[in-house]
């Protein structure tokens, strides 16, 4: 083999990927047609649960500090532009205000690590740079997929590389992360399928110095994250973490036409630049399949969604986090095959769920725009009711776009082989979340009396929670891992607050602390538990 993992596409998904299974000690390659990370605006939004991610890969820190300023504000408004006193304003915490704000709560419900604003543009170079000091990563900028070929020892890849010159990878296994029109997936003949070309606009990037320092303008809204206009071209702007790029959506026809967008939407004179700006369509869709045998899927190559609620990349850097421990655990010797079986049985199921969350907020952003009439600005009774009512509906349903707290923190594996699942479980919810240790749930997270989260407490590996001053005595269900080679460590918490938040004085964890089991003494068969857990059932 020349690599154990071949990873084609280097967005965030496949860095997140490549990055994972490099600290895991998996050699990996990673193919990208682009030679360099392009400028380009796409996601600019890390949820709460994607930074608990970077928090555990020991890379918090340096996306952070690549992002927005944590004191910036992250409000959302709703304008007619941004000279005018706003429609609708709905107030979201900074990043040290959130921190603030969930260190304060302690029941479970937080994160230990509120969202960052980043832009594409800034984390793909950032995570290339991460990956550089990665000795078991390799990179190949500038290096095209063109086809690949499986038996049953592993994958052989054809490539392209910059000089034109062809040549073949072999690995034990591959992972497409080569976005929505993945050619790995084509490939493999898989297809997508939902709501294609459900709304076709254009993307402007537009470089504008002045414009977040001179907010607000006139009577216009104050700093935030996101400006919708309320205009019958769907305008919508956005904030990029420079403070010095927008990006800039709108139904128009033209790149000219954007252009007279952005002005319109400003209201005043400013000195802009166009970067870029091309035509995208609204699509919600989710792969038949996740899997070809020893060739994997992940991000937009399996599920496309419309970027209301902020779950695309960040519903991607939970399939790279899903993919990468299993990965590792069947290389390394200890996993058996039920471990690479469930990644699709998982993360297809959030896919779905996702795109349903998806669809639930763009219904509610187009609820509000449909009542978007050309007299909006007039200034008669017409006018003034159109503009009343648009900021009733949208103060209302607006929010389903920028809350969805429970799709973030609150997804659940049902049915996984891989988990202890057991009938029933807790409602699965896009906007509110419920702290639970429900078998398949991310471990909610609680601070303890040393001031840190407990996810900084649980090392790699399998760990065997033991709450609330418990004596009882895990050793065997620790020696059934150990006994497959499995890294299991047991950790005793003995603060009352995870244990009332938990509700159980055992809880086992898999190494991205989703929770297989629970209960207050050993399960009669410690081993088919541990079979399971490793995929070897």
């Amino acid at each position: 083999m020349d690599t154990q993992v071949l990873i084609v596409g280097a967005g965030p998904v496949g860095l997140i990927l490549a990055l994972d299974l490099g600290r895991r000690g998996i050699r990996t390659t990673l193919i990208e047609q682009k030679p360099q990370p392009a400028f380009l605006p796409k996601m600019e939004r890390c949820n709460a649960r994607t930074m608990e991610i970077f928090r555990r890969m020991g890379v918090v820190a340096e996306v952070r500090a690549a992002g927005l300023p944590e004191n910036a504000p992250m409000d959302v408004y709703i304008v007619l532009s941004m000279m005018e006193p706003p429609l609708v304003r709905h107030g979201y915490p900074s990043v040290s205000q959130a921190r603030f704000d969930d260190r304060a709560t302690n029941d479970g419900s937080a994160p230990c690590e509120p969202y960052q604003l980043i832009s594409q543009y800034t984390l793909e170079p950032l995570l290339k740079k991460l990956l550089d000091r990665q000795p078991n990563v390799t990179q190949l900028w500038g290096t095209e997929f063109l086809s690949l070929e499986q038996d049953g020892q592993g994958v052989t890849v054809s490539v392209r590389h910059a000089d034109g010159t062809t040549g073949r990878i072999r690995s034990a296994y591959a992972a497409g992360c080569d976005g929505g029109g993945s050619r790995v997936r084509q490939a493999l003949g898989i297809k997508l399928q939902g709501e294609g070309n459900l709304l076709g606009l254009r993307q402007a990037m537009i470089r504008c110095d002045e414009l977040y320092e001179r907010l607000p303008l006139g009577n216009g809204p104050g700093k935030g994250r996101h400006y919708h206009v309320a205009d019958t071209d769907s305008s919508f702007l956005i904030v990029q973490d420079s403070t010095r790029h927008w990006t800039l959506h709108a139904t128009v026809e033209s790149d000219e036409l954007m252009k007279r967008k952005f002005e319109a939407v400003v209201g005043v004179p400013v000195k802009y630049e166009m970067l870029s700006c091309n035509p995208w369509r609204q699509n919600l869709m989710l792969a038949e399949r996740y899997r070809d045998r020893r060739v994997f899927l992940a991000g937009d190559a399996v599920h496309l969604v419309i970027p209301t609620g902020g779950l695309g990349m960040n519903s991607g850097c939970g399939d790279a986090i899903d993919l990468g421990w299993k990965l590792a655990g069947v290389l390394q010797g200890w996993g058996g095959a039920g471990l690479l079986d469930s990644y699709e049985i998982e993360r297809r199921q959030i896919g779905d769920r996702n795109v349903g969350a998806s669809r639930y907020a763009t219904l509610g952003r187009r609820k509000w725009r449909e009542l978007c009439k050309p007299n909006i600005r007039d200034d008669t009774a017409e006018g003034r009711r159109t503009r009343n009512v648009v900021s009733l509906v949208a103060g209302i349903e607006q929010r389903k776009s920028n809350e969805m707290v429970g799709a973030e923190l609150g997804y659940r594996y049902v049915d996984s082989p891989v988990i202890c699942d057991i009938p029933g479980g807790p409602e699965h919810r896009f906007v509110d979340y419920v702290p639970s240790t429900w078998p398949g749930a991310r471990l909610p997270n609680v601070w303890l009396a040393d001031g840190r989260p407990i996810q900084d407490h649980i090392p790699e590996g399998y760990t065997v929670l033991r709450l609330g001053g418990t004596q009882a005595d895990t050793s065997a269900l620790e020696h059934a891992f150990a006994s497959r080679g499995a890294p299991v460590v047991r950790l005793d918490i003995s603060d009352p607050v995870a244990r009332d938040v938990y509700g159980h004085d055992l809880i086992l964890l898999r190494p991205d602390l989703h929770i297989v089991w629970r209960g207050n003494a050993l399960p009669e068969n410690v081993d088919q538990v541990a079979a399971v857990a490793t995929g070897r059932k």
